[in-house]
Formats: structure tokens, sequence, C-alpha cells
């Protein structure tokens, strides 16, 4: 019988293809996950669906591809709708009986139910892209809800590219990514460095419960300081080489034969002049052979005008970075990412535009997803708040108490630095200091109301309601008494893994007076 693997999916949705990895909790070594008619190699999944509305049938990845040939594939046929997810700016396709974030749905479920159940799934993690992050998300936070894994949490793309590649936190960073219908280059900062926080996944979904919105976890994104694209990518080269040998072309199942010898040429391995063997249908429905090279190639990427597009491309984005004062000289590395960045007429395309900065090439189509696999275990997913905790103090000027709050709603715990907080003698002579505990029973809410049409505040609110904890109070006794309003004894909270509020007690000389267990949590 099979072993049953624990741990971590990351899933990385692409425009062209999305890939699917997983990471065993035992195993610091990835798995690209195969799922039959499904993946077209191991952990990569044409991003396309095909759905019949009448008959239901649903068929994503390669499934999907396999019935492009049939009848009305115009409207059961959907690919390149990642980009149009969260993205009100380009207009949608019409024809197809689905929206793109409808496909996106469909997509994402089938792929999830799909996944082999030897894959015992604790975390799941999932890459956006910056540009359209906040629709993005929003997308992927109502399509969580329903996902049966405790854990979800979010990576921006260009962050996981480059800590799939190990760049340091504070770089600023090229991606140039060719995939199968766009070309998208970009110039970015990766979170962190210089003493400031490092990037972080945020958090969507904890212990089964949505925390998107009261999560303190909050997601620090690349900043773009250069974007630029286009609507042409590999899937556009394949229609090129076939348009070569034949004119007019007819059948899909040619532009699939293109691109698998396409990517047969981009290894480093294939000789520059030896030639292979391209059986294609012609016109007349019959077999006929062609023979490509990569010599031959490059003349027809040449008469096609790319390398002047990428030089175009390349330019302007060079110019919006510099009005953001980033030159090529900042730069720390250029990241190849997409299949179409293997052809070597475009390796070498960069590598002579700018010379001097260092080309990273990981794996061009799973990197992203590996990226954010590597950023996850470091990623300490903590669990949050759901009442306030607060300590009660004295009021010497009212001359009564009040609760003063120590931790929020919302906030993550196992804390990683205490809060601190100095009391003062609320009256002279005092040696004994008594520390109360309380939990939030009911936030304060704040009523609009409406005054000619106008919203304001209304004069009174109510009240935040502050349940005292049912523990024994803990007395922190000074060796010398203190007089009115002295600062006198400080103290350092904390919550524990185990969910226990802790309290370390200093004297204001910082003498150790003591660690004190003042409850659980729960």
């Amino acid at each position: 019988m099979e072993k049953n693997l624990y741990g971590t999916l990351a899933i990385d949705l692409g425009n062209t293809n999305t890939v699917v990895a997983f990471q065993d909790q035992e195993n610091t070594n990835s798995i690209l996950v195969e799922i039959p008619n499904i993946t077209s190699s191991p952990g990569v999944i044409p991003t396309a669906v095909w759905f019949e509305e009448k008959s239901k049938i649903l068929k994503i990845g390669t499934g999907a591809f396999k019935m492009r040939d049939k009848t009305n594939s115009d409207l059961y046929f959907h690919s390149n709708f990642k980009r149009l997810i969260g993205n009100p700016i380009e207009k949608i396709n019409q024809k197809n009986i689905l929206s793109p974030t409808e496909c996106g749905e469909k997509f994402f479920k089938s792929l999830w139910a799909n996944i082999p159940q030897k894959y015992e799934i604790t975390r799941l993690v999932l890459t956006a892209p910056i540009e359209t992050y906040k629709g993005y998300r929003e997308w992927l936070v109502n399509l969580c809800g329903e996902l049966s894994v405790d854990e979800i949490a979010l990576v921006d793309e260009p962050t996981a590219a480059s800590l799939g590649i190990d760049i340091p936190f504070g770089s600023k960073i090229m991606t140039i990514d060719i995939g199968g219908s766009t070309i998208d280059m970009n110039i970015v900062k990766i979170e962190g460095g210089e003493g400031k926080s490092g990037p972080i996944a945020e958090l969507l979904k904890f212990k089964g419960k949505d925390v998107s919105s009261i999560s303190k976890q909050k997601i620090r994104c690349a900043e773009i300081i250069g974007k630029i694209g286009s609507k042409i990518g590999g899937k556009d080269i394949d229609q090129w080489i076939v348009n070569y040998f034949i004119s007019d072309n007819k059948y899909a199942s040619n532009l699939l034969k293109a691109e698998d010898i396409k990517c047969k040429l981009s290894s480093s391995v294939i000789k520059y002049e030896n030639k292979y063997k391209l059986r294609l249908l012609t016109n007349n429905n019959q077999e006929k052979d062609f023979y490509l090279s990569k010599k031959l190639l490059e003349e027809i990427l040449s008469e096609n005008n790319l390398i002047n597009h990428l030089n175009s491309l390349l330019k302007d984005l060079l110019n919006q970075a510099r009005g953001k004062f980033c030159t090529v000289d900042n730069l720390s590395a250029i990241i190849l990412v997409g299949g179409g960045t293997q052809i070597p007429l475009l390796k070498e395309w960069i590598t002579e535009k700018i010379p001097k900065i260092q080309i990273k090439s990981p794996p061009p189509i799973e990197s992203i997803a590996l990226g954010a696999l590597a950023m996850t275990p470091g990623v300490k997913i903590k669990d949050i708040l759901n009442k306030g905790l607060s300590i009660r103090l004295f009021n010497r000027r009212e001359q009564r108490h009040f609760w003063h709050p120590i931790f929020c709603k919302g906030q993550t715990w196992p804390t990683e630095n205490p809060y601190q907080l100095i009391l003062q003698a609320s009256k002279n002579n005092q040696k004994i200091f008594e520390i109360i505990i309380g939990e939030t029973k009911k936030e304060r809410e704040y009523d609009v109301i409406f005054e000619n049409g106008l919203p304001k505040l209304s004069e009174i609110q109510s009240e935040e309601e502050i349940e005292k904890w049912n523990q024994k109070q803990i007395k922190i006794e000074l060796a010398n008494q203190s007089n009115l309003g002295e600062d006198n004894l400080k103290l350092f909270f904390k919550i524990t893994k185990k969910a226990d509020l802790l309290v370390n007690c200093f004297d204001i000389k910082d003498k150790f007076l003591g660690e004190y267990n003042l409850g659980n949590i729960f």
C-alpha cells in the first residue's frame, strides 16, 4: 500500500500553464504532481477548460486540449482567462459561454478534486500577480472558502520567482516571462533588506476559518518599478512555424507538433545545424514531412520581427524604471520565466543587451510554484486571536479603573516580540501590584447617522465590553514602597505556542521579579 504524504501543496495558476508542486513536511525536496489526463508533464497543466453547458461535460488541462478539434470549440474551449481575473481593463471574449472568473473557478475546483489521494494537504499556498493583486485576491478568497484545507496562504509571483533562486531580500530584479500567450517584462523590488522585514505570505485561512479580513499577517508584496507586455507568446511562435511550411493551417494538431519540436530545439544539447522531422497535416488532410533546425527556427523568428519587438519592449521598460531612479546597474539579476525564454536565440538576445547583469534561468515553467514552496516553510503560519486581551489599570486623574489593551483581535500568535507595559503606583507607599486580565466580549460599535443626506458619527457610541478572567489573580510585591505616580514595574506579555498568556516582571531597575502564567487564552 502506497504511503500517504503530508505537507504543503503549491498551485501557480498561469495564463498558459498551471504548475502543481508538493513538499512533504518531513522532506525538503519538492514533488511535481502528476494527474492522469490533466497534466502534460509532471506538475504542468495547460490552463484550459472545456465546458459544455447542456451536458455539463467538464475537462481541464490536456483533456480540454484534446477536445479543441470538435465542433463549437469557440463556445466550449476556454484559455487565456487567468490574466482577465481581477483585471477590469482588458476586454472579454464574448463568444465563450463562461466568464474568466467562471473559467478559473471550474478549472481550480476540478484540479483540486483530482489531486491524487496520497497527498494529504495540510497547507495550500497560492500565487497572485501583483499588477491585478487586489481583484485577483478577492476572487481567490471567495474561491478558497469552499476548499477543505485548514491553512491557505498567498504569495505574489515575482517574490516567489526570486525566492526560488535565492535572490537576497531588498534586491531589484528584472523578470522576463515569455509564456504561451503573452510576453511580460517587469522590474520589481523585493521586500526586505537594509534592516527591513523580509517578504511574508498572506494568511487567507487558518484552522478552517477565513481570516483574510482580520489577519494581521498581511502580504508584503514586491514593489513594481516598471512593467511592460504584449499579447505575443509561444503559441504565436508555433503558428509561425506551421505557416512557414503550410499557409492557412486549419488543424490544431499541427500547432501541438510545432510546439513539441520548438521545445526540442530549445535544448542545449541539440546542434545548431541538425534538422528534425516535423510531420504536419496539409490542407487536403494528408500528412507531409518537413524539417526544422535551430538555424531555420531563428530565421522564422527574425522574419516575424520577434527580436525587434523584444527590443522595443525592453526600451520602454528601462525608460519606466529610469523615471523611478532605477537603471540597469541597480539590478541584482535577470530572471527568465516561461517556456519561450528557453529558446537559445532569446537567451542570447538578453545576454547581449544587458551583459553585465547575472541571468538566472530556473526551471522555466515551475519556478514560481517551487519558489512559493521555498517561501512558505520559512513563514510561520500563526494562529489568529479571535478576541482582544486587556489589563485593568487605575486612572489616577479620573479616580477610576479602566481596561488597557494588550493584544487585539486579529493579531497573530505565538508572539515573536513581547508587549511591554510600565506601571505607576496609584497611591503612596504602594508595594503590591495586582495583575487582572480581561477579554473582549463585545467590541465598540461606531454608529453612522445621516443629517441632511451627509453621514456623520453619532455622538453616543456603544462601549467595548470587557469581561474579567475567572482565574486567580497575580500579585507582584516590590522590595521597596513606591509613591503615587512613580514608574516602578515593567511587564512583558507574550502568548506561547500552547496559548498561555505569560508575563515577565521586572522592577524599574530591571531586577527580575518572576515569570507568571496568567491563564490560557482559550
